[in-house]
């Protein structure tokens, strides 16, 4: 009786510990960030039309865009992040850093508490986005007239501490906004139909699963990080030189200014 009230408390502990797991992984929080998004976009009217979780053919695997929205005053292409604590960056970096300030209290000195801070980095939401938009121009090449605005939305706790950017990088309270700043009508119904239509027909969501994808994505990233672990720009081929900055060292393309490639350190 005692062995099985002891196997009874580990199999609840090894349930708790994949429950765990799974509410903090990066999957279920960044779809978490998705869903709240795509609530925003419910408030658009009806001369938007919504394509949620799109996966496109490209030249080097596959692209996924969490949300695509068409109406006849432009198609946006939105990368949604949910992240929390405080995002730096700007257009021509690699990768943008997030930083997480936390207040730890003692166990003995509960009157005492420190600091404790965690960098991250993450791929340049702004490079991503434009990658959507690029793949959707190339989609859409018979209106060559439609706007494809590419749009990044960080839900969640996120403060831009300092991103700089000439593109659309908002919170999501500011989603339906910036959508509808766009007013010009640059597609008849017909051709709006027909651009949701020529959206759909090339969406490969449903033939792909996610590891698929994710092996793409990786694939391609391993290609980069090799051009850069030769000292290499994966961008234009040039040399990377250290460099400092503002956010610390980092390495930077010798073909600057033509090329403003770089990759943070640490």
């Amino acid at each position: 009786m005692q062995a099985l009230t002891i196997f009874f408390y580990i199999l609840i502990f090894i349930a708790l510990i994949i429950f765990l797991s799974w509410y903090k992984s990066p999957k279920r929080i960044g779809k978490k960030g998705e869903k709240k998004v795509f609530n925003y976009l419910l408030q658009l009217s009806d001369d938007y039309h919504i394509i949620n979780d799109v996966v496109f053919k490209t030249n080097k695997g596959t692209t996924q865009i969490d949300h695509i929205v068409v109406s006849k005053y432009g198609v946006f292409a939105i990368e949604t992040k949910n992240y929390r604590g405080e995002i730096y960056g700007d257009d021509n970096r690699e990768e943008w850093t997030q930083i997480i300030v936390t207040e730890v209290t003692y166990q003995r000195k509960w009157w005492k508490t420190y600091t404790y801070v965690t960098k991250n980095h993450f791929y340049n939401p702004v490079k991503q986005s434009m990658g959507h938009a690029f793949r959707i121009k190339e989609i859409l090449k018979d209106y060559k007239h439609l706007p494809i605005v590419p749009i990044v939305v960080f839900v969640g706790d996120a403060v831009f501490s300092d991103v700089r950017t000439k593109y659309r990088v908002i919170y999501a309270k500011q989603l339906l906004q910036v959508i509808e700043e766009y007013k010009t009508t640059y597609l008849s119904d017909d051709e709006y139909h027909n651009v949701i239509k020529t959206l759909q027909d090339n969406n490969i969501r449903e033939l792909i699963d996610n590891k698929t994808h994710i092996g793409n994505i990786n694939s391609e990233r391993h290609k980069r990080q090799d051009t850069v672990n030769a000292g290499l720009c994966p961008k234009c081929g040039g040399k990377l030189v250290l460099r400092s900055g503002r956010y610390g060292d980092f390495y930077g393309c010798t073909n600057y200014p033509k090329c403003k490639f770089t990759v943070n350190i640490g």
